[in-house]
């Protein structure tokens, strides 16, 4: 707390409004005989440092809130005057808590199809009547700060980076790459801006304090670059190209939002009802499952790179849902819109593609038909037959499918293409989540069926004869978007992969804000 406030503090005690204050049943009260009591006080503090948890001060008119409270120490306010300021602090603090727990936008109007449910609200005048009542008003901020470790980890990143908004290293551009190989700098090139580059990263905490040539990019400096890009989702190759320029050249000030936005999508999300959670985050491509314990400890229990939907046309949607059944050597029911706009495009005009790769048609009936002709695919594009994959090494799915229930027919699942997890960018999916450790992850999600072993788990995946198992525990599945993250105490940034920080971005600028009132 500033030392100004606490001056304010020390008079009111002096003037004995530090006592317990006279209880209301309706609102908490902020001021007794025309001057503010300590917590009206405390209350603003939050307000002011609401940009600690990147919200915006200004939202909650902070500023006018506290002068005016300052300037009733001296001159106490009359019974108009007292109860507008109470019930315009009251309003803005009850903003702030339900705003600090649950978010500032409804994610649903921003986010077409959004499925991953929300946060229960809060009751933000019962918590603060209560707080109130015991004395102790910092128990209603600390019901509302979402309970997430990652949120505390990314509070302390915001700050960090802020830190770094004024820093000489981003006052001016890093000179252009080239001189030795077009577009890119190697290492063992000279390069002017190896000082430069050399102070980025210093800055940044990828370089030590280490002396590094001022003019050649070699030594420390090049494993900096290359803890860079590991922390940026590049390849990690000590190349300077034209990615790992653009990312070296972005501002603290726009990762200092990145962190905020991503500050604002957990404050929607609605994770820790299970005791074991899986994770995927889209841009970073990689899914994580946890384990939740007493007083909400999380350990990670698996890590994963992950191929998800294409950004150009088939984006993975945001889901919450449980797991509850997996199906080894599954069918792949092709969706209509890929059997429209590919498949039997793809059938026509390569007929053998058919049994290559295992299809076969199903009427309404159930009825099997494993002979291509013109008139089934007719019949498929209107909807009469259906194509399906039979189980196999060719099928889309893999010889795994972890069932999850939602209307955009979105699921994890294994996948015969297995070096495009070799990429660092991997968004080659129609939607759905392919897995790069398929047997570990089913081991998870079968945790406490013993029967479940390694070798049996392998076996079903082999047998070439469609299974499908439930889940005792269902396991709680979040398919999330995070462009931050801070992941073994290092920051993490990913780019915008789908566009949505862009759109969350332009949604909470384009807010109205209270009016100041006179």
């Amino acid at each position: 707390m500033p030392a100004g406030w606490r001056v304010w503090l020390g008079l009111l005690c002096l003037l004995g409004l530090a006592a317990s204050m006279p209880g209301r049943a309706d609102t908490p009260q902020w001021l007794v005989q025309g001057r503010p009591v300590p917590a009206a006080f405390e209350a603003v503090q939050w307000l002011l440092d609401a940009d600690g948890h990147g919200l915006e001060p200004d939202d909650y008119d902070a500023a006018r809130l506290g002068r005016q409270l300052q300037d009733a120490v001296h001159a106490p306010l009359d019974a108009v005057q007292s109860e507008r300021l109470e019930r315009q602090l009251q309003a803005a603090v009850e903003r702030y808590l339900v705003e600090l727990h649950g978010g500032r936008l409804d994610p649903r109007d921003i986010h077409h199809g959004y499925r991953a449910g929300a946060v229960p609200p809060i009751d933000a005048a019962a918590l603060l009547r209560s707080a109130q009542a015991t004395g102790r008003l910092g128990d209603a901020h600390e019901a509302a700060v979402p309970r997430l470790p990652l949120y505390k980890r990314l509070r302390e990143a915001l700050s960090a980076y802020r830190q770094l908004a004024e820093h000489p290293a981003w006052h001016h551009p890093l000179p252009p790459l080239g001189r030795v190989s077009p577009g890119k700098l190697e290492p063992g090139q000279t390069y002017q801006g190896a000082a430069l580059l050399a102070d980025r990263l210093r800055a940044l905490g990828d370089l030590g304090d280490v002396p590094v040539d001022a003019y050649r990019y070699t030594g420390e400096l090049v494993e900096a670059v290359r803890r860079f890009q590991a922390r940026h989702g590049l390849t990690v190759d000590g190349i300077v190209g034209r990615a790992t320029l653009a990312a070296l050249e972005v501002p603290p000030q726009r990762r200092v939002r990145q962190i905020e936005l991503t500050m604002e999508r957990l404050r929607w999300t609605p994770v820790l009802q299970r005791s074991r959670m899986i994770v995927v985050n889209l841009p970073e491509f990689v899914l994580r499952a946890y384990e939740v314990g007493p007083h909400d400890a999380v350990t990670l229990r698996l890590k994963m790179k992950v191929v998800v939907g294409r950004a150009l046309d088939t984006r993975t949607p945001l889901i919450d849902a449980d797991l509850h059944a997996i199906e080894f050597s599954p069918y792949w029911n092709v969706p209509p819109s890929i059997a429209r706009a590919e498949l039997v495009p793809r059938l026509r005009r390569d007929p053998g593609y058919f049994e290559r790769q295992g299809f076969e048609f199903v009427a309404p009936d159930g009825r099997i038909e494993s002979t291509l002709s013109p008139e089934r695919l007719t019949a498929v594009l209107a909807g009469r037959l259906r194509l399906r994959q039979r189980p196999g090494p060719m099928n889309a799915l893999g010889d795994i499918k972890f069932v999850l229930p939602n209307a955009d027919h979105i699921f994890p699942h294994h996948t015969s293409a297995t070096a495009l997890f070799d990429r660092e960018r991997r968004d080659f999916s129609h939607g759905c989540i392919r897995v790069e450790s398929p047997v570990e992850l089913a081991s998870f999600v079968l945790n406490g069926q013993p029967e479940w072993t390694e070798a049996r788990i392998r076996e079903a995946m082999a047998a070439g004869v469609s299974t499908t198992h439930r889940v005792t525990q269902p396991v709680a599945v979040l398919i999330a978007y995070g462009t931050a993250l801070v992941d073994q105490g290092k920051v993490h940034f990913f780019p915008d992969l789908y566009g949505h920080d862009a759109t969350l971005d332009a949604a909470l600028r384009s807010r109205s804000r209270p009016r100041p009132t006179p």
